[in-house]
């Protein structure tokens, strides 16, 4: 019922590398990035300084007074430190604004351009590619995977960039006062980054571990929310409710496990920190005693203990959003990377103005307003004459679906493919647009060998009404637009009233202007379905192939219909799929499939009179799966 994926438990397999790519993400902003660079600088020099100025306030402003009257005179150095004190921390304040500005804009930018090359790379992508994944797993690369990184890059760079200095310039500082006490903090530092290593080796494993379950629950539950209908009528709740339990589960155990690891390194570090401040506490009052430190020292000394602890604590908290990123950015550049739809074709579509024998076209002549430019500018008519050589083909490599088939279809001919669910049908419409290759054989469209001809210029020459209709968020007009962008809106009210879809229009709310939703969630399955008849219609290819287009559409709707698809195949080359017999009559040819191998072909007069596999489906001996 659901498609499961297993999870990959390894870690990010090139994290240097793939850091680097995302870090490139960036390099139009590098302006940006030096002048927050030399922010940071400026606000970890002006934190460092601040506490710097602890010792002269105490040694200076404060122990004088001390038993002394207090006067005017006497509070002056006090205050003019604490004005230096004030002007510090408001410089620091402004920075820091003027950094996490910056950064948002930098930010935005580059998951703007992440974003664009996802997409733009998904619209490259070969049909097997959405075959292989769900929409749900697809989808989290936008958000989730998007997300993290969008965390790591508007507070993890800066943070690092920010905590890196201050820390260096903090020992810096603190050696000045005391390399004994230098080295015990240093000490316990490095028994800190210990176990921040050790526990932070574990949160990367559990981290791409938790965006792999949550594309995979993303992906269940899109197809569930899909499906509601489907569950309610098979009364397949509680079963749902157990596999979405199940990967929930797996999902809160791959969370907790990610977690448990980084709740711990921020309670380690904090208790670590007290320890430390303690620890240097007593050392630096034994230190005054002896004579060896006065009370200022101590006090600025102690201020960069505690403040070396929170920019270390900064480092171990974004690792995990840095890790978190690097494993959202890496699955990101795995769609980025994958193959593209190869596209070897070197003959073109091109637009005739004039016949071949430069006679001026009449506009009836659909399969003459276009024709097949080869490299050397040679022009062949586009007619619509389709023919399959002993194909054969396979979507894994080991099992064939369709094995040796052959048959033409001549410019103007209606053919329908009859059969047994996987006997092959909608496989053969599948290769005449190359949404797959054959292994073997030829297929010739015009003569053509379709892998010589380029496939935008391939499918712009076919028009196809899928069993499974999609519209778009739009108006009507615009779902019909869709078949040609270019089409005016006369051309989508005639490819309308072609399908007989122009009667149900004018009766919504707004007619033409109608705004769809939800896929059409308020029209009829019927009617959605002769929207997308009606979009092909307008898109008016020399190629028609209707795959199960009357499947949803109830007998009164069917016959409407039927008359507005006789005129729209009228001149045109069409391929049926059909379960209803009833729709395939008045073919030119029928085809019975069973198991990729054609069985039968002729017209269904013909094969009524052979009394086989047809005509048994015809008289209901035999009926499709």
């Amino acid at each position: 019922m659901s498609r499961r994926r297993r999870f990959n438990y390894e870690k990010p397999e090139n994290v240097t590398a793939t850091l680097k790519r995302l870090l490139g993400y960036v390099r139009d902003r590098i302006g940006a990035i030096l002048f927050v660079l030399l922010l940071v600088i400026l606000s970890s020099f002006l934190t460092i300084y601040g506490t710097r100025l602890i010792e002269p306030i105490i040694n200076e402003g404060i122990i004088p007074l001390i038993g002394q009257e207090i006067t005017t005179e006497s509070l002056t150095p006090l205050i003019r430190l604490l004005i230096a004190l004030a002007i510090t921390y408001l410089l620091t304040i402004i920075s820091e604004y003027l950094v996490g500005k910056i950064m948002v804009i930098v930010t935005n930018n580059t998951l703007n351009k992440i974003r664009n090359d996802l997409f733009t790379k998904m619209q490259k992508l070969p049909i097997s590619y959405f075959d292989e994944h769900t929409h749900g797993e697809l989808m989290a690369h936008f958000t989730s995977d998007v997300g993290v990184i969008r965390e790591a890059i508007s507070d993890g760079i800066t943070s690092f960039l920010y905590s890196s200095i201050t820390i260096a310039g903090i020992i810096i500082m603190m050696l000045r006062y005391s390399v004994v006490m230098t080295f015990v903090v240093l000490l316990l530092l490095g028994l800190m980054l210990l176990i921040t290593t050790l526990f932070g080796k574990k949160s990367m494993k559990n981290f791409t571990v938790q965006q792999e379950a949550v594309a995979s629950l993303n992906g269940y539950m899109e197809e569930m929310m899909a499906g509601q209908k489907v569950i309610k009528v098979f009364v397949h709740e509680d079963k749902t409710k157990q596999e979405f339990s199940t990967i929930n589960e797996t999902a809160r155990k791959a969370s907790t496990k990610a977690n448990i690891y980084a709740s711990i390194v921020g309670p380690v570090s904090n208790n670590m920190s007290h320890i430390n401040y303690a620890v240097c506490s007593v050392l630096g009052a034994y230190l005054c005693i002896i004579g060896k430190m006065n009370v200022g020292k101590l006090a600025s000394f102690l201020q960069y203990t505690k403040n070396i602890s929170r920019p270390l604590s900064r480092i171990t908290q974004n690792f995990n959003a840095l890790i978190s990123a690097i494993a959202g950015a890496e699955r990101i550049f795995k769609v980025i990377d994958a193959e593209e739809e190869i596209d070897e074709g070197k003959i073109t579509l091109v637009p005739l103005k004039f016949d071949l024998d430069n006679s001026l076209l009449e506009a009836e002549k659909r399969t003459g307003l276009w024709a097949w430019k080869k490299p050397d500018g040679e022009l062949i008519r586009l007619r619509g004459d389709v023919r399959f050589i002993d194909v054969v083909f396979s979507y894994d490599g080991k099992k064939q679906v369709l094995n040796n088939v052959s048959f033409y279809a001549k410019p103007g001919q209606k053919i329908a493919f009859v059969g047994a669910t996987g006997a092959g049908k909608t496989t053969i419409t599948n290769l005449i647009n190359r949404f797959y290759d054959i292994q073997q054989g030829q297929i010739l469209y015009d003569g053509i060998d379709v892998r010589e001809i380029k496939k935008d210029s391939l499918r712009k020459s076919l028009s196809f009404v899928l069993q499974d209709t999609h519209l778009f968020t739009g108006t009507v007009m615009d779902n019909i637009r869709y078949g040609k962008l270019d089409a005016s809106d006369e051309q989508c009210i005639k490819a309308a009233k072609l399908a007989n879809a122009n009667e149900f229009i004018e009766m919504l709310p707004d007619g033409y202007k109608t705004v769809l939703t939800g896929d059409g969630a308020n029209l009829s399955q019927g009617q959605r379905q002769l929207l997308s008849i009606a979009r092909a219609a307008v898109a008016d290819a020399p190629v028609l192939v209707l795959d199960e287009a009357t499947s949803s559409i109830d007998t009164r709707t069917e016959k409407l219909i039927q008359e507005g698809m006789d005129n729209l195949m009228a001149g045109r080359t069409v391929f049926v799929i059909a379960h209803r017999l009833s729709t395939v009559r008045n073919s030119n040819a029928i085809i019975v499939l069973d198991n990729g191998e054609i069985i039968e072909r002729g017209s269904h007069n013909d094969l009524l009179y052979q009394k086989g596999q047809y005509y048994k489906l015809y008289t209901g001996q035999f009926e499709l799966d």
